[in-house]
């Protein structure tokens, strides 16, 4: 899972990177509006934190451009304590949550999760699917209550798919969601990725679509044909 900040406070960036990576999130820094603004609309995030007060465009110029051109990513915007008109104009130019400064980190974490979650469809913490729990919150994989190890890129990978259940992603999808910007971005390496969960979660939970990417089904959902190959 993707995370977009947009923060000019040079500290406040490096501390929010530092909790939303612990979260298990790939994150990209923008320090000023213009930079923000083309990122949001240029590269793909499951959410996005929104300082209001930046340089160069300030943050309800740059919610208001994505909205305008139908960008609906989630956005979480910072605003200044007491300042309760900020906080309406950002609901109102299409906001999907708000945090006064200062804050606690744990709960912008909660929040981002919150819209994520909810974004995608669901209303728990834990996402299922037969044997295997994801813990959003304590980023914990079990299989049977078993807890299970996962490298950073393997859980944002099950993560993307969990979130997503009943929906063929492509590679180059999960591959945009799994990696920051400034990393060398090689979707041939989520199918490493998939083969080392399938070794470790079972192999019938994510099922391979071929030509089409990868999907885990819904649960409850019919099961169709085998998983398709090994990879």
């Amino acid at each position: 899972m993707r995370v977009l900040v947009i923060e000019d406070d040079v500290d406040l960036q490096r501390q929010l990177n530092a909790a939303l990576d612990a979260a298990g999130y790939a994150v990209d820094p923008a320090y000023d509006g213009e930079q923000g603004e083309f990122l949001g609309q240029t590269e793909s995030y499951d959410a996005v934190v929104l300082d209001l007060g930046l340089p160069k465009l300030d943050g309800l110029s740059v919610l208001r451009s994505w909205r305008e051109s139908d960008n609906n990513v989630p956005v979480l915007i910072l605003t200044a304590r007491g300042s309760w008109t900020e906080r309406v104009e950002g609901i109102d130019a299409g906001a999907d949550d708000y945090l006064s400064k200062p804050f606690q980190m744990a709960e912008l974490v909660a929040r981002v999760r919150a819209l994520i979650r909810r974004a995608s469809g669901h209303g728990s913490a834990e996402l299922s699917c037969g044997p295997v729990t994801l813990d959003t919150r304590a980023n914990r994989v079990t299989v049977d209550g078993a807890p299970v190890s996962l490298t950073a890129h393997e859980y944002r990978v099950l993560a993307y798919l969990m979130h997503h259940q009943g929906r063929t992603v492509s590679r180059s999808e999960l591959s945009e969601h799994v990696y920051a910007q400034d990393l060398d971005r090689d979707s041939n390496t989520i199918e490493v990725f998939v083969r080392r969960l399938r070794k470790k979660l079972g192999r019938d939970l994510i099922r391979t679509e071929r030509g089409l990417g990868y999907r885990i089904d819904s649960p409850g959902a019919a099961q169709g044909a085998p998983v398709a190959g090994g990879r």
